[in-house]
């Protein structure tokens, strides 16, 4: 199919062809999903298949098509700085719909939601591609993908204290591996963002949280040497727990924790950024 049948498709208001097969369309927006051009991937393919997910369109597929999400996921896995990321990261964002979907209509069981996030989880730990947005090809940005998925995989009522004790360590691994990759798009504010999606289920309470705090607050100092930036990680951590921080905070509805762990972060913020809290010099 040419480009201008998409294009067509968009300006349409994504409704589906009837004159098309639904399987040929959909493997062709697969292939789209990892086109370096933004406007095909980011443009045509995803909006038309989120669409369609969210419209039911899906509905009778939604299984197969996570399933080769999945498939996605695996693609160039390992690689870094080329153009496979963007297959694998919009992949993780259209599994992210089919979970979600699948929430609210009960389309895919449990074993499949959780073959699904094993699958994400699993993807998420071992990406080493972690540019956020990339001059000329646009949004790579597999972390921030990847902590969507993980919001939606928090918002399943199929997952449990168990899943979700896992998703936390997936956040922490990830924000705690060195990595010379700087956060500058937002990364840190979609993993608090997937983080208060879990607390707002009201399943893990202070015994975990607390601990799993201070395991990521320990590489929140700045360390390093004359050939290393000693904020390579610190400065990750750092915007995580400040974002996470203030979206519990601000954000509503309130999980039954927050007073407790706004208590908890302030703590750790504290002890962390130490040149910003000590009582001010005498005159």
């Amino acid at each position: 199919m040419t480009s201008g049948f998409w294009e067509q498709v968009v300006a349409g208001g994504l409704k589906v062809p009837p004159d098309r097969s639904l399987v040929e369309m959909t493997e062709e927006l697969t292939r789209m999903l990892g086109d370096p051009d933004p406007d095909i991937r980011d443009g045509i393919a995803f909006p038309t298949m989120a669409t369609w997910i969210d419209e039911g369109v899906y509905d009778d597929l939604l299984i197969g098509l996570g399933d080769g999400m999945c498939h996605g996921l695996e693609v160039g896995l390992g690689l870094s700085h080329d153009d496979t990321v963007f297959r694998r990261s919009f992949s993780a964002l259209i599994l992210a719909e089919c979970i979600d979907r699948s929430t609210v209509t009960g389309l895919a069981g449990p074993d499949v939601v959780m073959r699904w996030g094993d699958k994400v989880m699993g993807w998420l730990s071992r990406e080493q591609d972690l540019r956020g947005f990339v001059p000329g090809y646009g949004w790579a940005h597999a972390l921030a993908h990847g902590a969507d998925a993980l919001g939606a995989l928090a918002r399943s009522p199929y997952l449990g204290r168990l899943e979700l004790t896992v998703i936390l360590d997936v956040i922490a691994d990830r924000l705690l591996a060195p990595t010379e990759e700087h956060f500058v798009c937002g990364e840190d504010d979609r993993l608090a963002f997937a983080t208060m999606h879990l607390l707002r289920r009201n399943v893990l309470g202070l015994d975990v949280l607390e601990p799993w705090v201070a395991r990521v607050a320990s590489a929140a100092h700045g360390r390093g040497t004359a050939q290393r930036n000693p904020f390579d990680t610190a400065g990750n951590v750092q915007g995580y727990l400040r974002s996470l921080h203030l979206q519990l905070a601000l954000g509503a509805p309130h999980p039954a924790v927050r007073t407790d762990l706004l208590l908890v972060l302030m703590a750790q913020l504290r002890s962390t950024n130490p040149a910003y809290f000590t009582p001010p010099r005498a005159h």
